[in-house]
């Protein structure tokens, strides 16, 4: 579970497994894969069907994506448990 400074949401819901291993595939073959196809969606549908306020919510979260790709690889490994801190130096 993310913790509350985490500002990118992890949801679930529910798709037919063969539907979703097959969504792999043909994104995989796109050369993209269903996160970023994912992403590409919900923009498109905010963009076309979205208020005033919808695309500036949208400004906002995509600034924070910008945000949240520029520190990728440059944060420490995040701690799973007490005994992976006690065994590092």
């Amino acid at each position: 579970m993310a913790d509350s400074s985490d500002h990118t949401y992890s949801t679930k819901f529910r798709i037919p497994r063969v539907m979703w291993d097959t969504y792999g595939r043909v994104t995989d073959r796109l050369g993209t894969d269903r996160t970023a196809d994912l992403l590409d969606h919900v923009r498109t549908v905010i963009k076309t069907h979205g208020d005033e306020q919808d695309r500036a919510d949208l400004e906002t979260a995509e600034q924070e994506l910008e945000e949240r790709r520029s520190r990728k690889g440059g944060r420490p490994p995040r701690r799973t448990s007490d005994a992976d801190a006690e065994a590092k130096p």
